[in-house]
């Protein structure tokens, strides 16, 4: 039986949860951060004739994360997504890839999902004294950053600000124009997201990406939390290795 959870779920599904936290990460950040009750968030479950879970589905705004270790409905969580306006289908590769012949697709994306989890490899360099902590009012600053990368979606400020009071931000400036940042969302209890790394084209092989790489998984490890992030291009991925991280499986995400 799936149905939409509400706060009386919460252990039973913070259990569940936790039991690959680190692929749940998204799923167990938001829920600390929002609960049940926002318009912008809801969750469904599906509960066996035991009454345990063996199937969740967060929506958080447009993008949607499915999580399961078990056989579950997969006709019954169709029929609600397909009810959804989404923009994008997650989920760690081998369980949402079982969604993929039931929609038309457009694109698919495959990216390497990796975590840290102790210090030994991060140090302090000459960049620390220029790596500054990002406030609210600067949030605008990032779209302005992200407009300057081909690479990167352009999100909509509400998007933008609901990531960053989930997290934190730290940035480099050149000509008081921030021009490199790091940033986290999702962060809970016990681990946190790292999301938006860029530099500029103008500012890159400086080192600044790296810097503000270390610098918020340092303070976050201090914190007992363990970082999570993806890449798909090869060259992060070397930067990120190089910090410590390592490999633990393939995120994919669908968009329609």
């Amino acid at each position: 039986m799936i149905i939409k959870l509400n706060d009386s779920y919460n252990n039973l599904l913070t259990k569940y949860l936790k039991q690959e936290s680190e692929v749940n990460l998204f799923i167990i950040g938001d829920l600390e951060n929002y609960g049940y009750d926002k318009d912008f968030q809801e969750i469904w479950g599906e509960i066996n004739d035991n009454g345990s879970l063996i199937a969740v589905l967060l929506r958080y705004h447009y993008n949607l994360i499915f999580y399961s270790r078990d056989k579950f409905d997969l006709n019954g969580f169709y029929n609600i997504m397909k009810n959804i306006d989404f923009k994008a289908l997650s989920g760690e590769k081998t369980i949402i890839e079982q969604f993929q012949n039931l929609f038309e697709f457009s694109q698919r994306n495959d990216m390497h999902f990796c975590k840290l989890d102790n210090i030994s490899d991060l140090e302090i360099n000459n960049l620390s004294n220029r790596i500054k902590q990002l406030s609210l009012d600067k949030v605008q600053n990032i779209i302005k950053l992200h407009q300057s990368i081909d690479e990167f979606d352009d999100f909509p400020l509400e998007i933008v600000k609901r990531n960053f009071e989930s997290g934190r931000a730290y940035y480099i400036e050149e000509d008081e124009e921030i021009v490199s940042i790091s940033q986290t969302t999702a962060e809970n209890t016990n681990s946190a997201m790292i999301i938006g790394v860029c530099t500029h084209p103008k500012y890159r092989k400086k080192g600044y990406a790296s810097a503000c790489v270390s610098h918020i998984c340092m303070e976050l490890l201090k914190e007992n939390k363990t970082l999570c992030l993806f890449y798909d291009n090869p060259k992060a991925g070397k930067m990120y290795k190089k910090l410590g991280f390592k490999d633990i499986g393939i995120w994919t995400c669908y968009n329609p």
